[in-house]
């Protein structure tokens, strides 16, 4: 089976997920910048969640452009990251009317802890179809950023009902983590076309 249909269809959830997110956020009622000053947390947990979406989604596009097809089991798994993808507007939402308290905060990094065991879980399949030696299984390697993720969402759940400024604190770096580009994929699929 081709991968065309799997990658048209996440993109659209993963579009889909972007909207509800910013329908979220509430218009304020008042036209003076004052109004905007309540919406801040909101605006904040939006930005963060919109930056982990788009990570998400490069990753996913650099993930299948290094394969050909996909089976039962790539289809399952990228529904099942893309059911982990969906709760993000919630927690989100959870997390911003509550001005980063412990208990959305904790929930948030649960949420992003099973996306980022969802990810996993599709690499492995994407890995395990193919050839052993395929683009992808050389190019993630032994994927250190992907586990040291895992590791800190793990950390940060707990760290909220310390102080939920440490597990945000957390949450940023990771997706920081992410932002800087990673050219392992791009560098390999680079050498497949030379």
């Amino acid at each position: 089976m081709t991968k065309n249909r799997l990658e048209s269809f996440s993109d659209a959830v993963i579009a889909i997920i972007l909207t509800i997110m910013v329908l979220e956020i509430r218009v304020p009622h008042s036209a003076d910048l004052a109004a905007l000053k309540p919406l801040f947390p909101v605006i904040l947990s939006y930005l963060l969640s919109f930056i982990y979406l788009g990570i998400y989604w490069n990753n996913h596009h650099h993930m299948f452009h290094t394969i050909e097809r996909v089976s039962g089991s790539i289809l399952w798994a990228n529904m099942h990251l893309l059911f982990w993808l969906s709760l993000i507007p919630f927690t989100t939402g959870w997390v911003g009317e509550n001005h980063f308290a412990a208990a959305p905060m904790a929930l948030y990094g649960v949420v992003l802890f099973m996306c980022a065991v969802a990810y996993w879980i599709l690499q492995h399949f994407l890995i395990t179809n193919h050839d052993h030696h395929n683009l992808l299984g050389r190019a993630v390697g032994k994927d250190l950023k992907g586990k040291a993720s895992v590791g800190l969402y793990l950390i940060s759940i707990p760290s909220a009902f310390i102080h939920p400024a440490i597990s945000g604190s957390i949450y940023a770096f990771v997706a920081l983590m992410w932002l800087i580009p990673d050219s392992r994929i791009e560098q390999k699929v680079a050498e497949r076309e030379k």
